[in-house]
């Protein structure tokens, strides 16, 4: 066992491959490094007017020093109303009443939550001061007055110990932004095109503090009986597939003619298809500009709205751009009547069609071309 002050095996060994490494970069071998090392150390002595061991000795003391002051400052930064809250966390005891009412209740609330990855897996984020605004809001008397475990909340602080039943019970912990690559060996990578903007990698903090903007992660799932049903569900579902050939002779057939109805619309469909295909490519020569059978099978609408109209002409793109703009046209003319003399609003005899209206899909329904007279 290695001495108080003195480094351990796995310490030096990590010092020596730090020191190879500082070699490798300097294009140098370990005994020339060390004589460099050596050297420079020689100098930095002889400036200071010591000798190389009393040179060692103030370096190490300055160190110390200056480690002293960091923690003093660290300490002395906090205000005296904000002091360091630590709160006991014991993963062994199972979470309280009270703790999973507040839990029930504040997954229940719109906190806005976030997600993270933390220990590889995607959790649910939320802000300290969403959760206290919660806790002071009329829900959550109306709540307490049907659900008893709530503790009372009147005021911040009050809203500030019944959040702290949280990281008691496990239930949520203080996390903050972390580095992935962070303790690696390496250079730090370009950034990913594939990564989620907003997509923090976090890590747990030991210190469970309550500040405005600071972030605690969900560990409580809530009730999880629906994710329970519905893999019970599935299991059943599979187990029935696979004793298929114990089923009744009765719903083995009815299985084997839905099938055979299925397969056969199936086809039936794929038919149709290339029917309505071969028949526009004829009417594109005969009969320009050719003609669609079940125009909206393919288009972004509903089932039924698929097959209806029965059949359409195909429409240019020039006409279709000109319709759209007389439609828009159109539209700002309803937007903007006409006014008589006095200030009142004309009535017009013919009323306007709405653009909604007028606005169809690809070639709906079939149309007469309309020739100007000579």
């Amino acid at each position: 066992m290695a001495n108080p002050g003195q480094p351990t095996p796995q310490q030096m060994a990590q010092m020596q491959q730090q020191f190879m490494q500082e070699a490798a970069k300097r294009g140098m071998t370990p005994q020339q490094f060390q004589e460099f090392n050596q050297q420079q150390l020689r100098e930095a002595a002889s400036k200071a007017g010591m000798t190389v061991e009393q040179y060692i000795t103030h370096v190490r003391t300055q160190q110390m020093k200056q480690q002293q002051q960091q923690v003093q400052a660290q300490g002395s930064a906090q205000a005296p109303g904000q002091q360091q809250q630590t709160v006991a966390v014991n993963p062994n005891n199972p979470p309280k009443p009270e703790a999973l009412a507040v839990a029930k209740f504040l997954r229940s609330q719109d906190l806005k939550t976030r997600t993270c990855i933390l220990d590889g897996q995607r959790k649910d984020m939320f802000k300290v001061k969403r959760a206290l605004r919660a806790l002071q809001s009329p829900a959550y008397t109306k709540a307490r007055s049907k659900n008893s475990p709530l503790p009372e909340v009147k005021d911040e602080a009050t809203a500030r110990s019944a959040l702290q039943l949280l990281p008691m019970s496990m239930l949520a912990l203080r996390v903050t932004k972390a580095d992935p690559h962070e303790g690696h060996n390496h250079a730090k990578p370009a950034k990913d095109p594939k990564r989620v903007k907003g997509l923090w990698t976090v890590k747990v903090e030991r210190h469970q503090e309550f500040e405005p903007l600071m972030h605690y992660v969900w560990l409580y799932e809530g009730s999880q009986w629906k994710t329970k049903a519905y893999a019970a569900g599935a299991l059943c579902l599979v187990m029935a597939l696979v004793m298929f050939p114990l089923w009744p002779i009765v719903l083995r057939q009815g299985v084997w003619y839905l099938s055979v109805g299925m397969m056969g619309l199936l086809g039936l469909f794929f038919a149709m298809a290339i029917f309505r295909l071969i028949l526009f490519c004829v009417t594109v020569f005969v009969v320009p500009p050719g003609l669609w059978l079940y125009p909206n099978l393919f288009e972004d609408v509903g089932f039924f709205d698929s097959f209806r109209p029965l059949w359409g002409w195909q429409e240019n793109k020039k006409a279709k751009k000109k319709a759209k703009k007389n439609e828009a046209k159109a539209g700002k003319e309803t937007l903007a009547p006409p006014t008589s003399t006095n200030g009142t609003v004309a009535a017009s005899g013919a009323s306007t069609p709405s653009t909604s209206q007028n606005a169809t899909k690809r070639h709906l329904s079939p149309r007469v071309e309309e020739a100007d007279d000579d």
